[in-house]
């Protein structure tokens, strides 16, 4: 692939404290800038701050957790038993039918054309590049005093490690590109992938830096990056790693002990399905460890309950979207009843066409699963275009709960007591979602552990970050679930990493190797 690095530099029509913004953004090649003239004040540097935070916001253009079908959390979910549909890409996903032609699913990595139509976006890979050259500028600003430059200089390490990660999850190891041939596009020439420690290294080194030098979770303003959202990318790219080396349990251990402490303000809300409800967002949660602020009139939105509402809902005030997914019943009945992390995955609904109510198993709405709702009503939906007030909620306190309870569990040599203080952590989640806890007899083999652990993990975080797949793969089940409960014939190892467009490999010239099992 082309060294392709754009930069869209928003004028000044991004204030330094605004996460996220609208404005004509119009690509500029950085060798034309004059460094002269911009960046130059210390609100031009903290508008290419603000720029590199764009690529992980929700929108639909081009937002990699866009709430809808061009974001990764459906994606990643569809690959498992929380979210399929009866046809189209989704069905594709669900079976483990892809390949590298599928502008879907590759376009995420980098794409000449939007798999949309719409021309929005190029893929995230170049946004790691676009990281690269603010961060360079940042370094040399001679304008910020060294507390300043060292803050901006964490967010933007975040936000590159946050792309890196999750690429590198759905991916394996990236073609990254160094700072002197981004200045140097002239000298552009074919870059081989990272090894994968070389690509454990680079994200770690950024997540490092930005966890030593950002501000901490009770400083943080809501919607940037803190110590805490720092440490958590740690701990999911720690945990990703331990399918090779298990010693990774401890770093996970130390880290998730670290968010624990009292100085970090971090709380267990009392209530699971207030967090996803109208005014359940904001500093005053402080479960959440990251959250996407929306803007219903700008371009961060959360446009979830279009992407899944039947045409003809109608309960609670609401109004139909296009169901583009539904959920599998599948998923729904592994949920004990009085769960309350089930309540907006809907088993039925009021049709505003006929006024019934329309049940479980009714077809087309309801035959293959429950909606997968996730987020409380908003009656205010058409008002907004169809775009919720409702914050997404990426990284919460729980995750870390249910991560140490894992490290504890499975580091090497772990002592009986270490997996009672494991089951201590499952159960304080259990409980605040209304059900009774389990026994050391339910958790006193490694494989029931495992069980337990991903349905915990599933039923918490579903259709919150995309992350559930990862714990499959990790967990070795990944395959083995897609096989035995989402009825794949075609699951195998290749599919626990997608495969590289084809146009990479091409411009790669022998250079970039696509993923094991790809053409």
């Amino acid at each position: 692939m082309k060294t392709k690095y754009l930069a869209y530099v928003a004028a000044l029509a991004l204030s330094t404290t605004t996460l996220i913004g609208c404005a004509n953004l119009d690509p500029v090649d950085y060798s034309e800038l004059n460094s002269e003239l911009f960046p130059k004040t210390e609100s031009d540097y903290a508008t290419l701050v603000n720029e590199c935070y764009r690529s992980i916001r929700s929108s639909w253009f081009d937002g990699l957790f866009a709430t809808d079908d061009r974001g990764c959390v459906a994606l990643n979910d569809a690959t498992t038993e929380i979210l399929t549909n009866r046809t189209h890409i989704y069905k594709k996903l669900h079976d483990l039918n892809w390949d590298s032609t599928d502008d879907y699913l590759v376009g995420f990595y980098y794409t000449e054309k939007d798999p949309s139509g719409g021309g929005y976006r190029d893929g995230f890979a170049n946004d790691i590049s676009r990281c690269t050259s603010d961060l360079a500028y940042i370094m040399k600003a001679t304008a910020l005093s060294e507390p300043v430059k060292k803050k901006m200089a964490a967010e933007v390490r975040c936000v590159r490690a946050f792309i890196a990660y999750t690429l590198y999850d759905m991916f394996g190891p990236l073609v990254i590109a160094p700072q002197e041939l981004l200045e140097n596009p002239r000298n552009d020439r074919p870059l081989p992938r990272l090894s994968r420690e070389e690509m454990v290294k680079f994200i770690e080194e950024d997540l490092r830096y930005a966890a030593e030098n950002l501000p901490s979770p009770t400083d943080a303003e809501y919607g940037r990056f803190s110590t805490g959202l720092a440490k958590m990318l740690l701990i999911r790219l720690y945990l990703h790693e331990t399918k090779v080396d298990k010693s990774y349990y401890k770093k996970v251990e130390t880290l998730a002990r670290e968010l624990m402490q009292p100085a970090n303000g971090y709380q267990l809300q009392a209530t699971y399905t207030k967090m996803f409800e109208l005014g359940g967002q904001g500093k005053a949660n402080k479960e959440i460890i990251f959250a996407i602020p929306v803007n219903t009139e700008m371009v961060s939105w959360n446009d979830w309950h279009m992407f899944v509402l039947p045409s003809d809902f109608g309960s609670n005030g609401m109004q139909g979207g296009y169901h583009s997914l539904t959920s599998t019943w599948h998923f729904y009945d592994s949920f004990e009843a009085n769960d309350a992390r089930r309540t907006y995955l809907l088993a039925e609904y009021k049709s505003k066409k006929t006024g019934a109510l329309v049940t479980r198993g009714t077809y087309p709405n309801l035959d293959i699963g429950p909606i997968p709702m996730k987020y409380g009503y908003d009656a205010d939906l058409f008002k907004n275009s169809g775009r919720s007030s409702i914050d997404p909620i990426l990284y919460r306190y729980a995750d870390v709960y249910l991560s140490l309870a894992e490290a504890l569990y499975r580091k090497p040599g772990a002592s009986a007591a270490e997996k009672l203080e494991a089951l201590t952590y499952i159960n304080t989640i259990r409980r605040r979602a209304g059900i009774a806890d389990l026994a050391y007899s339910d958790i006193d083999t490694g494989e029931k552990f495992v069980e337990l652990l991903l349905k915990e993990r599933a039923h918490e975080f579903w259709c919150e970050n995309g992350q559930y797949r990862a714990d499959l793969i990790r967990l070795d089940k990944f395959v083995e679930y897609a096989r035995d409960i989402n009825g794949s014939p075609y699951a195998d190892r290749t599919k626990e990493v997608y495969p590289l467009p084809k146009i990479v490999i091409t411009d790669g010239k022998g250079v970039v190797v696509q993923n094991e099992g790809y053409d």
